[in-house]
């Protein structure tokens, strides 16, 4: 089934109708990757332009809800949104602001003893970690050596 038929019987079940503005939200996350809604914004205005901000945040809620997006937040300011079956973690570099991505299998250990230890099951597929990129060590690094 295409992505817009999915999207269509999904939202037939539960009652609410397909509207050109949810698709093109849809299809804007898909194709930037990773947007924050501002981004996801302009994109669909290229497209429809009587599209605001507003329209956008609610598409992505009900989109997310859907199971069909999922936001992450990397750091300050708005979220950032992606398709559900994009999976990896976030490395945010807090001085650069640099945003590499990760297999999720590196935390299988750290999931493994949260759930022995605490019961927790962790989603890393929802995760950003937050520190300092190679680059921006490194310049510490040069840095500390010249003093």
């Amino acid at each position: 089934m295409s992505d817009q038929g999915s999207l269509r019987s999904t939202l037939h079940q539960r009652g609410m109708r397909m509207t050109p503005q949810r698709q093109l939200v849809l299809d804007a996350v898909r194709e930037l990757g990773h947007a924050t809604p501002e981004q996801v914004c302009r994109r669909v205005q290229g497209t429809a332009s009587t599209v605001n901000i507003t329209t956008v945040y609610r598409a992505l809620d009900l989109l997310e809800e859907l199971g069909l997006v999922r936001h992450t937040h990397l750091g300050h300011g708005a979220p950032t949104y992606s398709v559900e079956e994009h999976e990896h973690v976030h490395l945010a570099c807090h001085r650069c602001g640099k945003i590499d991505e990760v297999p999720t299998e590196l935390l299988d250990d750290l999931s493994r003893e949260l759930l022995t230890r605490f019961g927790f099951v962790l989603n890393a597929t929802h995760l950003a970690l937050s520190g300092l990129c190679r680059n921006c060590r490194n310049t510490d690094v040069d840095a500390a050596e010249e003093r």
